[in-house]
């Protein structure tokens, strides 16, 4: 029986082991201390963001952010339909309501004309969103610059959800960095990892300052425990700062790596009929943080949930593309401008195992398999 072939693993090396060892060893074991403080300016120093508060995961940061910007009980937000459910859920958190914008085909993420006559709609009607949240989906930029002169001319603030995407460049800047707060996630399967955590990002500092602020419970400038509003235990710990700081030294190799995936797999299976990989658009470099593709059945042969469970019976594990959040039954309530792309992409979209540890024997076996699928 040959090792499982996962999706996206974490991947670890010395450094981080070393900071750790730091982190004990001066007994810095609590949510903040000397690591976090590193992390948080060796993030910025690494993204080009002006500051950055590490909290305990993306969705945290995705939280605060939406409530740094004024999103209330009652408020529509726009948000990418293609995404995870974590995108979604913090809208839901503070009791606003979601409306889901569909995908272009040149990025899979929020198409700009969409969204313009969305918000020329809304306006029309005096009813405008609290916030937009664009999703750079795996490893890819939106087109920012015209999500952003649309939502700078309704004077809409833009939240971009970089999770997926560290390392990631528009124009020759990184992505999560040119709206008005953005965020990243250091969850165990990204491109690196903190085993949980996640930061955001602001070239504002009365932002992440308040953002600091709400992380730690609201505590008020006191001798006492003193709270005058109400905040999250949100912060990163130390120790998990000293691993991020260790993953960070290694980004670009992280990078090179999945790029690397991305092209051998290209090079052996973009021939194959009905196979098609996720574009990488112009106006950016992206990381293929994970490697996607759709599957034209009739053209294969087979569909991708065929496809998928060939590959699990032999411990390769991929997985189906984001279902849209405007399909999950927990969002089924909101309306959804468009759709039709992100449905698309769903119903024919498969993630190959990207990890930068993959070693040539395991794209070998992932390539034969879709092979032997397909003949």
């Amino acid at each position: 029986m040959n090792k499982p072939i996962l999706l996206s693993t974490p991947h670890m090396g010395d450094h981080e082991l070393e900071l750790v060892k730091l982190a004990f060893e001066t007994n810095w074991i609590a949510p903040v201390g000397p690591h976090v403080d590193a992390f948080e300016q060796e993030f910025c120093r690494v993204t080009g963001a002006g500051h950055a508060a590490a909290v305990s995961s993306g969705t945290a940061a995705l939280h605060l952010a939406l409530r740094l910007v004024g999103v209330e009980s009652g408020d529509e937000v726009f948000c990418s339909t293609l995404t995870f459910t974590a995108t979604a859920n913090p809208i839901i958190y503070l009791g606003a309501k979601p409306v889901f914008i569909d995908s272009d085909r040149t990025s899979w993420n929020m198409n700009p004309d969409l969204l313009r006559e969305a918000l020329l709609k809304r306006a029309r009607i005096g009813k405008l969103p609290k916030a937009v949240v664009v999703v750079h989906l795996y490893g890819q930029s939106a087109d920012i610059d015209p999500i952003l002169k649309i939502c700078c001319q309704y004077d809409v603030p833009l939240i971009e959800d970089a999770a997926e995407s560290l390392g990631a460049t528009y124009k020759g800047h990184s992505s999560g960095t040119f709206g008005h707060i953005g965020i990243y996630s250091f969850n165990g399967n990204k491109i690196i990892t903190t085993s949980g955590g996640g930061m955001l990002v602001s070239d504002d500092p009365e932002v992440v300052t308040k953002a600091r602020f709400l992380a730690t419970q609201a505590r008020d400038p006191a001798p006492h425990y003193q709270h005058s509003q109400i905040g999250y235990n949100y912060r990163l710990s130390n120790v998990l700062a000293g691993i991020g700081r260790g993953q960070l030294l290694v980004l670009g190799d992280r990078v090179a790596a999945r790029r690397h995936n991305f092209e051998i797999y290209a090079s052996a299976l973009a021939n194959l009929p009905g196979i098609e990989f996720m574009p990488e658009a112009a106006f950016g470099r992206a990381t293929r943080w994970l490697t996607c593709l759709t599957i034209n059945p009739e053209a294969f042969g087979v569909d991708r949930e065929q496809i998928r469970i060939a590959l699990a019976k032999q411990q390769i594990e991929t997985r189906p593309v984001w279902k849209p959040l405007h399909l999950q039954p927990v969002f089924a309530e909101y309306e959804c401008i468009g759709g039709e792309v992100a449905e698309d992409l769903f119903a024919r979209g498969l993630c190959l195992p990207s990890g930068s540890n993959l070693t040539a024997n395991d794209l070998e076996q992932v390539i034969n398999a879709i092979h032997d699928i397909h003949y």
